[in-house]
């Protein structure tokens, strides 16, 4: 079963999903909503932690007192993943990016924040390409961990998965879904000489509704966001492991060339989650980027 969409379609649901800063009813309590967090040096700079697929603002905490000192760490929750509002969960919204950069962007109206640096792992970083095209006054920079624009290999670019390999991934989560998360997740994360990394993953993916998994990975797994990298205009730092089975090298160098002054950091470590397997690594190369990127 093929579940990818052809060549040069939009992964944008047929429903027409309201765009970011839409939606939103009168009167939602976004911190709740989005459980938001608000950690770290109270006049420092401010980075926004956005979670990939199956996980939720846990994921950060190696990172956050390596960050904490320097920076206001602000984190959060989408919709239907973590101590979210699953009241809130719409599959109309978050059945395409588009939903989850609206959920950023309630955050950033929420706080007030204004010239944040947006960090996001994994399909995260896609979301944040979205939400500072549509706020850019809100973003200053962008730092994209693990990112990949699109995961279906076409002629002349590698996603790292053929449409096959997709269609029978989705098939497989949408009809054993806690099965496929106790698979997938240590795959995902690598270090198999560290099983408590993948079975942390394996957690954090049985941890979420499998009927809001679905849509989340639909969106993920059929996005195509090349396009939209061009529209990136802040200085970007761009974060690749040297093994990854879900964002290979070649997305790294891809995203790379399509951010015009983009830099490009391959940190020492293995699986698509560096900010588990690899904190320091990971914050040094964030930090540095801050004090050496204006």
């Amino acid at each position: 079963m093929n579940l990818a969409p052809p060549h040069g379609h939009s992964s944008r649901s047929h429903l027409d999903p309201p765009g970011p800063g839409e939606g939103k009813p009168a009167g939602t309590d976004v911190r709740r909503r989005n459980n938001i967090t608000v950690t770290g040096r109270e006049d420092g700079p401010v980075l926004l932690l956005a979670h990939g697929f199956g996980c939720d603002q846990n994921l950060w905490r190696l990172l956050v007192p390596l960050l904490a000192e320097d920076f206001r760490l602000v984190l959060f929750d989408y919709v239907g993943s973590g101590r979210s509002d699953p009241s809130a969960w719409s599959e109309q919204r978050y059945s395409s990016l588009e939903g989850y950069a609206a959920d950023v962007l309630d955050v950033c109206e929420e706080l007030d924040l204004r010239d944040a640096t947006f960090v996001g792992h994994s399909v995260s970083a896609m979301v944040g390409v979205l939400a500072a095209a549509e706020a850019p006054q809100r973003f200053s920079r962008l730092v994209m961990v693990a990112p990949s624009p699109c995961y279906i290999d076409e002629d002349g670019y590698r996603g790292g998965f053929s449409a096959d390999d997709i269609g029978e991934l989705l098939e497989s989560l949408e009809s054993n879904y806690l099965g496929w998360s106790a698979v997938m997740a240590p795959m995902i994360m690598g270090n198999a000489d560290r099983p408590e990394l993948g079975q942390e993953l394996t957690t954090s993916f049985c941890a979420t509704d499998p009927d809001m998994a679905r849509v989340f990975a639909r969106t993920t797994f059929l996005s195509d966001s090349r396009g939209d990298l061009g529209t990136v205009a802040v200085p970007t730092l761009v974060l690749e492991c040297e093994q990854d089975v879900i964002a290979p090298r070649e997305v790294g160098a891809y995203v790379n060339a399509a951010i015009p002054g983009s830099r490009l950091v391959t940190l020492e470590a293995t699986g698509h989650c560096p900010q588990l397997s690899a904190p320091q690594a990971t914050a040094a190369a964030i930090t540095d980027f801050m004090k050496t990127v204006r």
